[in-house]
């Protein structure tokens, strides 16, 4: 029976649940659940299962940012005062973070690169 627990024990741990909070999510015990979390295969199927939700988490905030970024913009051009201040505050802090980020991945893609050459 426990086997066929194993893949919700995996979700529940790959969303931060602590091992007790995992166990009753997958119907087993803490002790069980310790004694996957052992298992170096269990370990790769949560890291696994984790990056696949956190793939999914931007993929859903990628979607959501072109409406958020049409409202700051309107908010430039229609609210009053502060409300505009902090639309272009948060317009240019989102401006820096997109290039800090896009240029962290240019220079990893060139070391990369590199590497793979030296080899």
């Amino acid at each position: 029976m426990t086997s066929k627990n194993r893949p919700a024990a995996v979700v529940a741990l790959a969303r931060g649940n602590t091992a007790e909070q995992a166990a009753r999510e997958a119907g087993v015990s803490g002790r069980t659940i310790r004694r996957w979390m052992e298992e170096p295969e269990f370990g790769r199927q949560v890291m696994a299962t984790r990056t696949e939700l956190l793939q999914l988490a931007v993929g859903q905030l990628a979607a959501a940012s072109t409406k958020a970024v049409a409202t700051l913009v309107d908010a430039l051009d229609n609210e009053k005062g502060q409300a505009r201040v902090q639309a272009a505050r948060v317009l240019l802090d989102a401006v820096l973070a997109l290039r800090e980020s896009l240029d962290l991945d240019q220079r990893l893609a060139a070391l990369e690169a590199a590497g793979g050459d030296a080899h």
